[in-house]
């Protein structure tokens, strides 16, 4: 398509300004457009109601609609976001090592961004904004393709930074948002190896194995999250509740939502009615296998598909494990390596799990929600990498960054 090569080619031109940017350029960026943000919560939050409107019509409802949806607090958050990035260390530049060769050589490793990063996403309108905060702190354009349900929110929020960067004297294209929503320009995109450097695709299971499939441009693939709470049987019933209330109920439309409970035998009658209640006083639905549903009178019997299923919705399905052993082997077969919980009251049990599971975030008696670049100090992330190349967990600023060598020489010559 001309106008995705068209967008391609002005990325590439913005690419090399936006590299060589000073740090204090970049955060005064990220403050203008943090500020501005809040000062235009009003149009925003019109241009949100437009799409909301247009997802009522489509007859889109549940977790979508919520990942959608913008009010004054997730406006404030987004600003907030920015602002937070703008107070973190600028990875770019960074001398990662330094060493003197025999022959008088001083062959150094130091970060420098990765370039034109693609992104295909779909309804949150706050990726809009993390995104183009962590690629300009990183000196990083970023070319962003997000879903129709969301295009005015995303438009609104992608203008508020080209006029801030505009009005800086800077170029505005460092930041691009295409306008095209068919799929025709997600697969156009999928093949612009000649002005993209990376592609991350933010969204459901669909979108994502699409563009992994689909994509010529390398692929850093994110965010399918069928989470787990593994119950081990030293656990302290209270917080076990709490914690798997907070991981299924806190927003149950994200991807570091639990959407299974995994319940250790030895405690399973006295853990199942008190966590199983919980949930469902949270109107949570609970699919449960047989010793489940015999415990908790309002349980639905678990079909085989939904140990593998991320429901992004009041769901969760449950299941009573005989060992560690067992709930790490049921975690390995079906989950998504996103992030998995053990509640344990036992250091060797705790241990042997933030060991034993292969997943991006391993948790010892904490909820599954922390599994967020705001969460962990990073301002905001840019995805939840599942994969083990080039990055894993929420990707911030310095997995934003690639190295070179720099190689400092008195006139060797090789022999």
């Amino acid at each position: 398509m001309k106008e995705i090569i068209e967008i391609g080619k002005k990325a590439k031109e913005a690419a090399y300004e936006l590299a060589h940017l000073e740090t204090s350029a970049k955060d005064s960026i990220l403050r203008g457009v943090a500020t501005n943000l809040v000062k235009a919560t009003a149009s925003i939050l019109e241009e949100n109601r437009k799409d909301l409107e247009h997802a009522k019509e489509m007859g889109l409802k549940g977790a979508i609609v919520d990942r959608l949806t913008l009010n004054e607090d997730r406006i404030r958050g987004i600003a907030e976001g920015l602002e937070q990035i703008a107070g973190l260390e600028d990875p770019v530049g960074e001398v990662l090592e330094m060493k003197k060769r025999p022959n008088g050589l001083m062959i150094g490793k130091k970060r420098v961004p990765l370039g034109v990063v693609g992104v295909i996403y779909e309804s949150r309108p706050n990726v809009t904004a993390d995104v183009g905060g962590l690629c300009i702190k990183t000196g990083n354009v970023c070319v962003l393709r997000g879903g129709k349900e969301a295009f005015n929110s995303n438009l609104a929020i992608v203008s508020i930074f080209r006029d801030v960067v505009a009005g800086m004297g800077y170029n505005p294209d460092m930041i691009q948002l295409v306008t095209n929503t068919t799929r025709e320009s997600a697969n156009a995109l999928m093949k612009l190896n000649e002005y993209l450097d990376i592609l991350i695709p933010r969204g459901g299971a669909g979108l994502i194995q699409a563009v992994v499939q689909n994509s010529t441009v390398p692929v850093i693939e994110t965010g399918v999250g069928n989470c787990h709470v593994f119950v081990d049987a030293s656990a302290d019933l209270e917080m076990a509740r709490d914690i798997v209330v907070n991981s299924k109920t806190h927003r149950p439309g994200v991807c570091n939502a639990a959407e299974s409970l995994l319940i250790h035998k030895d405690i399973a009658e006295k853990a199942i009615p008190l966590i199983g209640q919980a949930l469902l006083d949270a109107n949570v639905e609970v699919r449960g296998d047989a010793q489940v549903c015999s415990l908790l009178k309002d349980a639905r019997e678990a079909a085989e598909e939904d140990w593998a299923t991320e429901y992004l919705d009041y769901i969760i399905s449950a299941k009573v494990v005989g060992s560690l052993k067992e709930a790490i082997t049921h975690i390995h077969t079906y989950g998504s390596s996103h992030s998995e919980s053990i509640v344990t009251s036992d250091y060797g049990n705790a241990q042997f799990f933030l060991d034993r599971v292969d997943a991006a975030a391993v948790y010892v008696n904490a909820s599954t929600r922390f599994t967020d670049g705001f969460e962990f100090g990073y301002g905001a992330e840019i995805g939840i990498s599942t994969q083990k190349l080039h990055a894993r967990g929420p990707m911030g600023l310095k997995e934003l960054t690639t190295t070179k060598y720099v190689i400092y020489g008195n006139g060797q010559i090789r022999k």
